[in-house]
């Protein structure tokens, strides 16, 4: 019963972190962020342009994108404080995973006093220096993946020489951005800021992280002509937990940057990629958990209903495309009807599945 309170506490702790926005405006997408403790080592923060992932923990933070620009203040002082919710309590809100954590992986959530007695306990679980950001990894160029890689970067430090620079200061400049290299190219050829750059890239379909993160290992994967042609899925591997981006956003319709390299069948093989890591707990529910790049938390059996829904419309598509029907003509038969009540308005997701299929013929 204690430590079921103690959960519920840190629970209100962490829903707590913008109060005050939520009070001067209860509508969701205002300019509130919410915290989620997913699993493992990640939260999910909601409401800064994308969602951002979170991983926060014994080595410091990872962030999984940024955010938009003008949300990036809110972000750091959200982002503070659940370094120190999780660095100043005797366990998190979210079992700690991982060989780092007291007592053992998996062991920091269920001891309830850690040592011999409260007294001890209260001495050895007092707040430690918070540890810094360390890492973002962007998961695609878009400017609310990636508006607050400036300023969060430049708020972080990084890791040297293959060891983390413990306590406050570090021996680092900055967090270290990383993203697939098409990210920095684009970057360069619009002009954006190069302190928005990412620092470090990567050009294989998928990366092993080179060391643990709090006390898990992560890995990226790169999913071509998706949502552009510099997508990065990001699994944390002990959590056991996805950030998908904008390869998968629950809210709408795929958004398909065809400019950009994005295609139709690039987004479907995306969505299989998440389904083929994910792992369920029961039938298609639970187990591995996916943050998407906009909507809520989901987990297999939501990408899976999701992908079926963009292969029929893709298929419907395709089929009128063969029959010699124009883009206009295909707007007008309404391929998405059965779908427009939850995903809103389809026009610029069928000009792409358009515009995808035509070019391959």
């Amino acid at each position: 019963m204690r430590i079921t309170a103690f959960k519920f506490s840190i629970a209100l702790m962490l829903g707590s972190l913008c109060s005050a926005y939520a009070q001067q405006n209860p509508n969701r997408g205002d300019g509130d962020l919410h915290i989620l403790p997913v699993q493992g080592n990640i939260y999910m923060l909601v409401g800064a342009g994308a969602n951002i992932t979170v991983s926060a923990g014994y080595d410091g933070t990872l962030l999984v994108d940024t955010g938009s620009e003008q949300m990036t203040d809110r972000v750091l002082a959200a982002v503070k404080q659940l370094a120190i919710t999780v660095a100043g309590t005797p366990y998190p809100p979210s079992p700690c995973v991982g060989l780092r954590c007291p007592g053992g992986a998996g062991s920091g959530a269920f001891n309830h006093w850690g040592w011999s007695s409260p007294a001890i306990n209260t001495i050895i679980a007092s707040p430690a220096p918070v540890k810094p950001i360390r890492y973002i990894i962007n998961t695609s160029i878009d400017s609310d993946h990636t508006g607050g890689n400036a300023k969060i970067a430049k708020a972080g430090v990084t890791f040297t020489g293959g060891n983390v620079a413990r306590g406050p200061g570090g021996s680092g400049e900055t967090a270290e951005v990383w993203a697939f290299e098409t990210v920095l190219n684009r970057m360069t050829e619009t002009k954006v800021p190069e302190v928005a750059w990412p620092a470090e890239t990567y050009y294989t379909p998928s990366y092993k992280w080179n060391g643990f993160f709090n006390g898990e290992g992560i890995q990226l994967f790169h999913t071509p002509a998706a949502h552009t042609d510099g997508d990065t899925i990001v699994y944390f591997r002990y959590s056991d937990v996805i950030s998908a981006g904008d390869v998968f956003s629950i809210t709408s319709y795929p958004v398909i940057d065809v400019a950009k390299g994005g295609s139709i069948q690039g987004s479907i093989d995306a969505l299989n990629k998440i389904l083929e890591i994910a792992i369920p707990q029961f039938r298609s529910q639970g187990g591995t958990y996916i943050i998407p790049g906009h909507g809520r938390l989901c987990d297999e059996g939501d990408v899976a209903n999701y992908r079926n829904m963009v292969v029929k419309i893709r298929d419907r598509i395709q089929d009128m495309i063969k029959n010699d029907k124009t883009l206009q003509q295909i707007k007008a038969a309404r391929p998405t009807l059965d779908y427009d009540g939850r995903y809103g308005s389809p026009d610029a997701f069928i000009e792409a599945v358009y515009r995808s299929l035509t070019q391959k013929r």
